[in-house]
């Protein structure tokens, strides 16, 4: 093809057809991408493998056009149309786009933090939107000694943070922020809010489904319980279902993080006293061994951001 625009026009006329068809057939053919496209493999190209081209060309203009304008009608919404050489045959491909890439790194993202009974916007919650106050920079630091060190050495242990503060002074958006830098750096995480998950394992005993649950969460690669302490606990949940956990967890030295309005004392004395009004102090020790031996205890201070 010596002359794209005149073996274009050849083309065009050398159906014998006029009207609607013959009018397509000059849009697609005149689409500057098109003929873009035709120039720069105009050595490859013959007028009759151009002909037989035209429905993936048509096809490629009309794509192109709901591309460029958000037409949620298109084939492969978030992808734009390319053409390309098949042999003698010009085909049409599919490329996703930045944006489309990037959506789909934070939905991978996102799927490495399994939230139990979290809020749904947990997963969203980042290490460089948690504001650093006096009462919270340490609680911070420590978050990210240890991001760093399981980043460099995932199978050795690394003690995780129990973190303790009042009511919404960001104990959970920082687990969660651990969580998703975490899940960055390609890790997973399963975030629990354990008082309802203590209730959903008893309800589990009708159905029979106690073990699997209870394996699930114990043997997640990175646990943090949210929220232990909040409800008073039966006696079962306490020794077989979180001293199950903690067992675990301590003889497979996986990191867990914990979060609670009890520091570890108040703790201690909180699991002393079962739901009956037993008093049981060698069992909450032992919970509290595992406790100290996964974790170390980190205080948070400041407002309750949930009523700011």
């Amino acid at each position: 093809m010596e002359d794209v625009g005149k073996e274009l026009t050849k083309i065009i006329n050398s159906r014998g057809v006029s009207g609607r068809y013959h009018e397509m057939m000059q849009t697609v053919l005149e689409h500057p991408e098109v003929r873009q496209f035709i120039e720069s493999h105009k050595e490859k190209l013959t007028q009759a493998d151009i002909e037989k081209s035209f429905a993936k060309l048509y096809e490629f203009v009309q794509e192109k056009r709901k591309y460029e304008t958000g037409d949620p009608t298109m084939i492969a919404p978030g992808y734009e149309p390319k053409l390309t050489l098949n042999f003698h045959f010009i085909d049409v491909t599919y490329v996703p786009t930045d944006e489309l890439l990037r959506q789909q790194k934070e939905e991978q993202i996102r799927n490495r933090v399994s939230a139990l009974n979290m809020p749904k916007d947990i997963k969203r919650a980042s290490i460089r939107n948690f504001e650093v106050t006096p009462g919270r920079s340490e609680a911070l630091e420590a978050a990210l000694d240890f991001i760093n060190g399981y980043e460099h050495e995932p199978k050795a242990f690394h003690k995780a943070l129990y973190l303790v503060g009042s009511f919404g002074v960001g104990k959970t958006y920082l687990l969660a922020a651990i969580a998703h830098e975490l899940a960055i750096k390609g890790f997973e995480t399963t975030m629990v809010h354990f008082p309802t998950f203590a209730g959903e394992m008893k309800q589990a005993i009708s159905s029979d489904q106690v073990g699997p649950k209870l394996d699930e969460v114990k043997r997640a690669p990175v646990l943090m319980l949210d929220d232990i302490g909040a409800d008073s606990m039966s006696a079962w949940i306490r020794d077989d279902i979180l001293g199950t956990i903690l067992q675990y967890r301590m003889q497979e030295q996986l990191p867990t993080f914990f979060s609670s309005n009890f520091d570890w004392e108040g703790l201690e004395g909180h699991l002393t006293v079962s739901q009956k009004g037993d008093e049981e102090p060698l069992k909450a020790k032992r919970i509290m061994e595992r406790v100290r031996y996964l974790s170390q205890e980190i205080w948070l201070t400041g407002d309750n951001r949930r009523q700011k």
